[in-house]
């Protein structure tokens, strides 16, 4: 029995092409707009690499592109399908085509699906690569000397600046790490030298932070030294006075930007691919109704459309049977296709050359 049978005549046959060759350009521009998207992610990723470890967090951009190019490609060739299909003659040249053409559009809207999900599932792996790459960007970010890491101090600064952060959690990571380059340090300083001596990794330690750290919006001047020492301020108290630098962490910032935006990206990708899933029914059904007319012989006649030919059980079980029968075909030609070393194909005869040949005495 078939599933969702619709019985068409042919005036609904030709608006249905009408509409779906209309509807096919318009998934055309869908395409454009995800392979917009995906472009515009690949930049944005692209701006802030310098502070992102390297792993697969393209992959995203990556899909969205390539599906952006194969929906345009896709639903070109379905618009120029359906514009023929209003005419029976014209289906008839598609008539073999328009069953592969389904199956791949099928898998078409399955990658938009999973490029939407992708979109969900990158949180967890982008939070990685910002906190791998925030990591070594503060670490050298005193190596304003060393080519290779003098663009990370501008990089860091501009990124606190710009997100309003601190840090890559917070700014107490300023604490465990040399910001300072050693050509600023004056080596003269008894309380340079013990602050070096202090520590294991000989290393200049102080619980301050860079002035990107700063909150220019305080009415406070900004204290961006001895951060923790209520001594070294007047009317200051660490523990109760509301800090006049960033708080919230540059790993934090990024991660909320990002999130915002594959957020934006993931449902636009979702509303898409509702709108390519509705007019693969609809193809579907002008496929099915024109096969119909064509084996009736009446093309001003009704005919019967519908999305499966048999019921969903009758049809998984048709195509498990059609795929294993193929795996049974291959097996068989492989194994034909095997010759015994120890056997001369080419000479059948077992060595029997010199055979007599016998013949028939004619009638007298």
């Amino acid at each position: 029995m078939a599933v969702l049978k619709v019985k068409f005549t042919k005036t609904k046959r030709d608006k249905l092409a009408q509409i779906l060759w209309i509807l096919n350009w318009i998934s055309v521009v869908s395409g454009i707009v995800l392979f917009s998207l995906g472009l515009f992610l690949k930049i944005e990723i692209k701006k802030r690499n310098e502070v992102m470890a390297k792993g697969d967090i393209n992959s995203v951009p990556n899909m969205l592109i390539s599906v952006g190019v194969i929906a345009c490609i896709i639903n070109f060739l379905g618009g120029k399908i359906c514009y023929d299909c209003s005419d029976a003659n014209k289906f008839s040249r598609w008539k073999l085509v328009m069953l592969p053409y389904i199956v791949c559009t099928l898998c078409f809207t399955f990658c938009i699906l999973v490029g939407a999900l992708m979109c969900y599932a990158m949180r967890n792996e982008l939070e990685e690569s910002l906190y791998l790459g925030l990591r070594d960007a503060i670490k050298y970010y005193k190596d304003t000397d060393i080519p290779g890491r003098c663009f990370l101090k501008r990089t860091v600064d501009l990124l606190q600046i710009g997100f309003q952060c601190c840090g890559n959690s917070g700014f107490r990571d300023w604490f465990e790490v040399q910001w300072v380059s050693p050509r600023y340090l004056n080596m003269a300083s008894k309380d340079v030298v013990d602050r070096l001596k202090s520590n294991v990794d000989g290393k200049f330690l102080v619980d301050g932070v860079p002035f990107s750290c700063c909150n220019p919006s305080s009415p406070r001047p900004c204290i961006q030294y001895q951060l923790t020492n209520n001594s070294a301020h007047y009317n200051y108290d660490f523990l109760t006075e509301e800090l006049n630098i960033w708080v919230k962490g540059c790993r934090e910032a990024l991660l909320d930007y990002y999130t915002a935006i594959m957020r934006s990206i993931g449902i636009t990708a979702l509303l898409i691919w509702m709108f390519e899933l509705s007019v693969l029914i609809g193809v579907r059904y002008l496929q099915t109704a024109m096969k119909n007319v064509l084996l009736l012989g009446d093309l001003e006649g009704e005919s019967d459309g519908w999305l499966l030919e048999n019921s969903f059980v009758e049809t998984a079980k048709r195509n498990i049977n059609i795929i294993k029968n193929f795996g049974k075909v291959s097996q068989i030609s492989t194994v034909s296709g095997m010759s015994d070393p120890t056997t001369d194909v080419a000479n059948t005869n077992c060595g029997k050359n010199d055979v007599t040949k016998k013949s028939i005495p004619a009638a007298s």
